[in-house]
């Protein structure tokens, strides 16, 4: 009886061990996977691309002159029922303000002055701006914080900016 007692605690004892080494090895891959995942999950973007790791809550203002009139930018640009754009309007737009709300990583791409107005439906680049053509009467002009700037619709907005674009 004792034979079959020790057979049976030495069997036990495997099956605990292979158990116990299944267990571990399941928990360091796990891990592994985890650490893997969170170590690469910006490496398809470049770092020079990067503008925030963790989200960002901007606020630049523009301003938009068509000869000499300054153009209303409506309230609620990228709010929709069903979605909310990372860069819209609230209330605030007759006074410039454009709202940047993003989440996670954040790049350069995101943040381009031409992304807004994708979202609006409006055309801007560096020949024109709505309907308006650059032409041999006027021409589309940008200024940002009083300085000019000829990125146009590839502008990288920044918080607290006051982008000025007229058409003159």
């Amino acid at each position: 009886m004792l034979a079959v007692e020790q057979v049976m605690s030495i069997q036990l004892s495997k099956d605990i061990k292979i158990i116990g080494g299944i267990g571990i090895f399941t928990l360091a891959i796990l891990i592994g996977g985890a650490l893997l995942l969170s170590s690469n999950n910006n490496s398809s973007v470049p770092e020079e691309q990067i503008v925030a790791e963790n989200g960002l809550h901007w606020h630049p203002r523009l301003e938009i002159y068509v000869n000499g009139e300054k153009q209303e930018t409506p309230a609620n640009i990228g709010i929709l029922p069903t979605k909310h754009e990372e860069i819209h309007t609230h209330d605030d737009a007759p006074e410039g303000i454009l709202h940047m709300e993003m989440n996670g990583l954040v790049t350069k791409d995101e943040t381009r002055l031409g992304r807004f107005f994708e979202i609006w439906e409006k055309q801007f680049n560096s020949s024109q701006i709505f309907e308006f053509k650059n032409s041999s009467e006027a021409a589309v002009k940008m200024l940002v914080n009083g300085k000019a700037n000829r990125d146009f619709e590839n502008y990288h907005m920044r918080d607290g900016d006051r982008i000025e674009i007229r058409y003159e």
